[in-house]
């Protein structure tokens, strides 16, 4: 089951703080004999366990249907219900119901390459939102001291652009902003060829792109491939709805735009992290 060390309190707070996938699983009534008291809880990832329920086959199964839930990104709560000795095969003979509380993580996750003057805005801006942000660069202490106090970010070292784009999670969304355009055009080639991500987004000129779609056509990438991607990013829409980038060209205003243009693609899905249980289903268990 892999437990860890790191109590339930901790880990609830780090991954929370993360915005990771978990389950919070708390006993919530008992009847008889039990291996522990209401109130008990364990924290439940999709590899890993905080703290115990009591251990044995109910706590095995606490955490396969957390695991289900997880698997279906079924956010919000349910009851579980164990007889041990009937459904559980323990022999303590009592009774338990476990509230299973499911967050799903965050809404999505952003891919930043560059921690150049526009890649600190954007990570910046990007704070308060539910996302969870993957920052890299391949240059070494880049990243500003503020960033280890940012929720829900992780900057990474990526000396490899290949390696860094197959280490992402499917389906984010990537910005490519680095210091040097071998690098952005290794970066996208990767991007393309791996084919999975939410959307790519490219600073600079139209010119900039013009002659990287021409070696990416060369490397192969076909004409639907690199319409995918977005480049420059950060233009407004003017009154007829042409883009343009107007007359502020500070990093602070490019990041506002560009992460105006992600704002859309991402999304705004119906989140399902209801705060409560049907009144019906509590009566039913507070009533056994």
């Amino acid at each position: 089951m892999s437990h860890r060390p790191e109590p339930w309190h901790a880990a609830l707070h780090r991954l929370q703080r993360e915005g990771l996938p978990h389950v919070l699983a708390t006993q919530v009534t008992s009847a008889g004999s039990t291996p522990r008291e209401p109130g008990a809880r364990m924290v439940i990832t999709a590899d890993a366990v905080f703290d115990t329920l009591g251990g044995g086959n109910f706590e095995w199964q606490t955490i396969e249907a957390a695991r289900q839930r997880l698997t279906r990104g079924e956010a919000g709560m349910s009851l579980e219900a164990f007889s041990l000795g009937g459904r559980s095969g323990q022999c303590c003979g009592g009774f338990v119901n476990v509230l299973l509380e499911v967050f799903p993580g965050s809404q999505a996750t952003l891919a930043v390459f560059g921690a150049g003057h526009v890649g600190q805005e954007i990570v910046r801006l990007a704070a308060p939102l539910p996302w969870r942000v993957l920052w890299h660069d391949s240059r070494d202490g880049v990243f500003p001291a503020w960033a280890s106090d940012q929720p829900r970010l992780e900057c990474r070292h990526a000396s490899d652009p290949a390696a860094a784009v197959a280490a992402l999670p499917a389906g984010c969304h990537a910005l490519v902003l680095t210091h040097d355009h071998g690098e952005d055009r290794a970066l996208i080639d990767a991007l393309l060829t791996r084919g999975d991500p939410a959307s790519i987004g490219l600073i600079g000129s139209k010119s900039k792109w013009a002659s990287f779609r021409s070696r990416l056509a060369d490397a192969g990438h076909d004409a639907a491939a690199l319409a995918r991607v977005r480049c420059p990013i950060g233009m407004a829409s003017g009154p007829n709805g042409e883009k343009t980038r107007g007359g502020d060209k500070t990093p602070y205003a490019i990041a506002l735009a560009t992460l105006a243009e992600l704002l859309p693609l991402v999304g705004s899905e119906d989140r399902t992290d209801q705060r409560g249980l049907d009144p019906a289903e509590l009566r039913q268990v507070f009533d056994e």
